[in-house]
């Protein structure tokens, strides 16, 4: 199950704009609805799937099918994983992630929802952020339904593995490091604390569907909004871009901040074709708001 890589631009979607001023109006209105992409995290050093030197382009991420259905790919999913986990989790919130915090602290924001996994939206300080796709930080038992820190599972990975230093090729936004089988050796994957089950990541893999709850919450987000801002994410999947469908077919607008075209250009008002953290920090000042907090590092 190869994940969408692209699509074909539609002829009649707008171009996109260096101006930032319609995004600034937006918010001034206030009751935005930010979905994020993975194009916010970039500037944090994690990458993302479908740009030009995006990581689909030379790596296939785990599915769940493969997940469940083979005790190699676990242990391949787990080395990889456990070795991208020191660098994914030392990422720091970086300018654009400061920026929609201070959106919020100002009362701007209608929620955030995040195609992300990687916990930077509430590092810098966003609160009741929705994570559509789960969370890198938190594992759950297949079997018994427990949750866990993924912290407390490096530990005791880093203990039945002592001296695995592979060198990876790269590191790809699922957290996941470049390896070779050969790297991978006979890297020892541990079960569940509680009940000797096998453990998953808290997030969707690629072939797995969101929790039904979550999509009807964020359905709920859009239909209490005045407007979504969508940053950083080409909308290639339908997992995001059915709600900026659903916001543009009740007649609310859609702004969008991303370098390059998106699937959902033709339902915006708007693209501003700018990195984001440059284009968000701009919106501030703009708005005469102080981006505070941690930076990327």
């Amino acid at each position: 199950m190869r994940p969408t890589l692209s699509w074909t631009p539609a002829e009649d979607a707008p171009p996109g704009t260096e101006d930032p001023t319609p995004v600034a109006a937006a918010l001034r209105a206030a009751g935005v609805l930010v979905l994020s992409g993975a194009g916010l995290s970039t500037e944090s050093g994690i990458p993302d799937y479908r740009s030009e030197d995006g990581s689909l382009r030379r790596h296939t991420p785990m599915t769940y099918q493969a997940f469940t259905g083979s005790d190699q790919a676990r242990r391949r999913y787990w080395a990889r994983s456990h070795l991208g986990w020191r660098t994914f989790g030392r990422a720091r919130p970086n300018s654009g992630h400061r920026a929609v915090a201070a959106f919020g602290r100002q009362g701007l924001l209608s929620g955030v929802i995040t195609q992300n996994v990687d916990g930077l939206h509430q590092a810098a300080g966003s609160e009741g952020v929705v994570e559509l796709h789960g969370s890198l930080g938190r594992v759950v038992c297949l079997s018994c339904g427990s949750s866990g820190s993924r912290r407390e599972l490096a530990g005791r990975l880093e203990e039945a593995n002592a001296g695995f230093e592979p060198v990876a090729a790269a590191m790809n936004p699922d957290g996941d490091a470049d390896l070779t089988d050969e790297q991978v050796g006979d890297f020892r994957v541990v079960p569940c604390a509680a009940c000797g089950g096998v453990l998953k990541p808290d997030v969707v893999f690629f072939g797995e569907s969101v929790p039904p709850s979550r999509v009807e919450h964020c359905r709920a987000l859009v239909r209490e909004a005045t407007s979504i801002l969508v940053l950083g994410s080409s909308l290639t999947v339908m997992s995001g871009l059915r709600f900026v469908r659903q916001a543009a077919e009740a007649g609310k607008p859609v702004l969008i901040v991303n370098r390059d075209p998106t699937r959902g250009d033709r339902h915006a008002l708007t693209r501003v074709a700018l990195p984001l953290g440059a284009a968000l920090t701009s919106v501030a000042d703009l708005l005469d708001i102080p981006l505070d907090g941690p930076s990327a590092s």
